[in-house]
């Protein structure tokens, strides 16, 4: 589990494909003196296993499922990434609940700076989009975000200049694509009432029968 606050951005070395699967490798400036193989680490938003470390450098096994979900398929060297290393338990969780599970691939539509602030507008695939509230949490390439407002077309948030230039935020331009994952609340919540919804729906009546209020 992470919670989408970025410890570092980190510089692809490589990016070598084998069949549907592929080997990452990048450079970082964390500890990785306190890093082992098998420790898990965001890389862009999507959970990644170190399979080996030299100096500053970290490799990552990266499986054909992850290269189908997520952007880092279309990564190149030199191509900076957000990284952050799992939660521990007694940690400050300043950000907000991620398992580095990426939901989709979203775009980013529309970019505007307000008061130095800068505004983003991106659109997903309806189906990941109903898993978003206006002040709900959003992660978007790793980093914990709040949803200002959402639209039948998509989600804007509200970046302030410290997460803007300490991330790869800066970098991104109308029509980039982005990795998103919404929030693990919303999903389970769907899949444990899925059960009623197909009983009639749910009603306050349910609800109080079945011990929620």
């Amino acid at each position: 589990m992470f919670t989408g606050l970025i410890e570092d951005t980190g510089r692809v070395v490589s990016f070598l494909r084998h069949g549907e699967a592929a080997l990452l490798s990048v450079d970082t400036n964390l500890p990785t003196a306190d890093i082992a193989s098998g420790d898990s680490v965001a890389v862009n938003g999507a959970c990644l296993t170190v399979t080996r470390i030299s100096g500053r450098t970290l490799t990552f096994d990266v499986s054909p499922e992850s290269i189908s979900r997520t952007t880092i398929g279309k990564i190149n060297s030199g191509t900076l990434v957000n990284l952050e290393r799992a939660l521990r338990l007694g940690d400050r969780l300043g950000g907000h609940i991620v398992s580095g599970h990426i939901d989709c691939a979203g775009l980013l539509a529309r970019s505007e700076t307000r008061s130095g602030n800068q505004l983003l507008q991106f659109s997903l695939p309806a189906e990941h989009a109903r898993y978003l509230v206006e002040k709900g949490s959003v992660t978007i390439d790793g980093i914990s975000l709040t949803v200002n407002a959402v639209s039948r077309e998509g989600f804007s948030v509200n970046i302030i200049p410290l997460t803007y230039s300490k991330t790869t935020l800066s970098q991104l331009k109308p029509g980039d694509m982005v990795n998103i994952e919404t929030d693990i609340i919303g999903k389970y919540v769907e899949r444990l009432t899925a059960p009623w919804k197909s009983e009639g729906g749910l009603s306050m009546k349910t609800l109080a029968e079945n011990g929620f209020i």
